[in-house]
């Protein structure tokens, strides 16, 4: 059974991502597409409803992207959201111009409750907070549209057509700085594109396994298993599609958590599975002595990792199928539209070409992330891997600043670990979205004990975000913080100086190294 689609045209919009997972949040499929994409193609795809996003450029300047008029005579429901409201004004005869007075941020915008959009929500108050990010806005209407919105400086905050299916707002719905945008959305595909909301992870498993068991047949399939969640959740679906047909072999290179490797191998020893732990931490640590440079701590780890999977591919022998964690960010980050490459993802990450396969199986490919932790607790994944922190490739050696030791390591996992221990006592676990300590290479002067010390100065980070591409410095509370530094102070060695890190992405890295 085919999902209901409802289909994103990328403008080059920095929110591209957004729209596709605040639709899917309400229970209706979403992808993204280039603008790019024929109308033949969309025409076979058979959405539902089509959104366009925002976008950088002007539409009047002609190396702007820009669409045909044919997509509006489909008879498919279209919403326009910044740039693309601005494109549809445009294409269909409106004016666009520069804004006298540009409109950025939280914005009061008023709306026409008697429009088809906004009144079809009777809960949608007559005016709210939305936000705006334009230099642009449309100062004529095409022929047949009327106002919906309007705010102190834009009048046509938002526009419809309802005789041809059209909508337009000029703010932005899926951030959810716009009070009630999740709301206008869920109008839209509910109320307009008269989708059910037939999209959930526990239709989306069964659907899956049963392709991958049809796929497989008799093969063997091999994963490269990290025990984090997106690689976690692949094993689990494979795991009930071809049972014993499946090795996932994980490569402990001892720069994991405190106690993390056993729990991996725990988590997985009642799975129909076949489960390879290749413990070369001492391996790594030897090749890493005297190294102190990131780049060249990761290309080393990188290395050598292929080097162990190699070694244990070649005893499992020939494998027809092999399995990687791509989740959908992953693949628009690589390119969609005229949208920047972000990153260009290679899960596979230079596998050795001896590894011989028929093909690869991307399980996870058209899922966001929070879809994987949904579809990991369908599957039966005990929390600490579903919500496990995300965590580097090369792990704790990109947290310890400079060279690494046996010694630093086990400082570094004591004191993680009890960070870690008080954001889930204070119950902020699954509201910040990434944290961690960093061991600096930085020693300074204390007391204790009524005597000097001369230890090293531990970094606290935790940030929140929604793509980890650009992120928020948490506000964890003081109080929280000040528990996590006495207990670091007090029960790991070494240490003397606790501080935390107040910076955003950009211009920092969420990670140190």
């Amino acid at each position: 059974m085919q999902n209901e689609l409802v289909i994103v045209l990328d403008f080059g919009g920095q929110y591209n991502q957004l729209i596709a997972r605040r639709v899917r949040e309400c229970g209706v499929y979403c992808e993204v597409r280039s603008y790019k994409t024929p109308l033949d193609e969309i025409k076979k795809l058979a959405p539902k409803g089509i959104i366009f996003t925002g976008g950088p450029n002007s539409v009047y300047d002609e190396s702007s992207p820009h669409i045909g008029k044919e997509i509006f005579g489909l008879g498919i429901p279209i919403l326009g959201i910044c740039y693309g409201a601005q494109l549809i004004a445009y294409t269909l005869g409106g004016k666009v111009e520069t804004c006298t007075v540009s409109e950025y941020g939280k914005t009061e915008t008023f709306y026409n409750k008697h429009c088809r959009l906004f009144g079809s929500d009777p809960e949608l108050p007559a005016s709210a907070v939305s936000w705006m990010s334009h230099t642009d806005r449309v100062t004529v209407l095409p022929e047949g549209f009327t106002a919906a919105a309007h705010t102190k400086d834009c009048p046509f905050a938002a526009f419809e057509n309802t005789d041809r299916n059209i909508y337009a707002v000029q703010f932005h719905p899926e951030v959810n700085h716009t009070q009630y945008g999740i709301r206008m959305l869920n109008s839209f595909v509910k109320n307009i594109c008269y989708c059910k909301g037939d999209w959930n992870m526990r239709n989306y498993a069964q659907k899956t396994i049963e392709q991958i068991r049809e796929k497989v047949g008799n093969g063997k399939v091999l994963l490269a298993l990290s025990g984090g969640v997106d690689s976690s959740v692949a094993c689990a679906l494979l795991s009930k599609a071809v049972g014993d047909q499946l090795t996932c072999v994980f490569v402990d290179h001892g720069f994991m958590r405190k106690n993390e490797a056993d729990e991996v191998e725990e988590a997985f020893r009642d799975w129909n599975v076949k489960f390879i732990r290749a413990d070369a931490s001492e391996r790594f640590i030897s090749r890493l002595e005297g190294v102190s440079e990131p780049e060249s701590k990761r290309k080393i780890i990188g290395e050598e990792f292929i080097r162990v999977f190699e070694e244990e591919a070649k005893k499992i022998g020939a494998v027809d199928f092999l399995v990687q964690g791509t989740i959908y960010p992953d693949v628009i980050e690589s390119g969609t539209g005229d949208a920047a490459v972000i990153k260009s993802h290679h899960n596979v990450g230079g596998l050795p070409d001896c590894v011989d396969f028929k093909e690869i199986i991307e399980p996870l490919r058209m899922l966001f992330k929070d879809e994987v932790r949904k579809l990991g607790e369908e599957l039966g994944l005990p929390d600490y891997l579903v919500w496990r922190q995300p965590f580097p490739g090369p792990g704790l050696a990109i947290r310890i600043i400079g060279d690494i030791t046996r010694e630093k390591l086990n400082i570094l996992r004591d004191a993680d670990l009890i960070f870690r221990e008080e954001i889930a006592a204070a119950g902020l676990d699954r509201q910040i979205n990434q944290y961690f300590a960093v061991l600096t290479d930085m020693r300074s002067v204390g007391v204790m004990g009524d005597g000097r010390t001369y230890d090293y100065t531990l970094a606290l980070r935790g940030v929140t975000t929604t793509d980890f591409m650009t992120a928020d410095f948490a506000r964890i509370p003081y109080d929280v913080l000040e528990k996590a530094s006495i207990r670091i102070v007090n029960e790991v060695g070494n240490i003397n100086r606790v501080c935390y890190d107040i910076t955003s992405k950009p211009p920092a890295t969420i990670e140190w190294e």
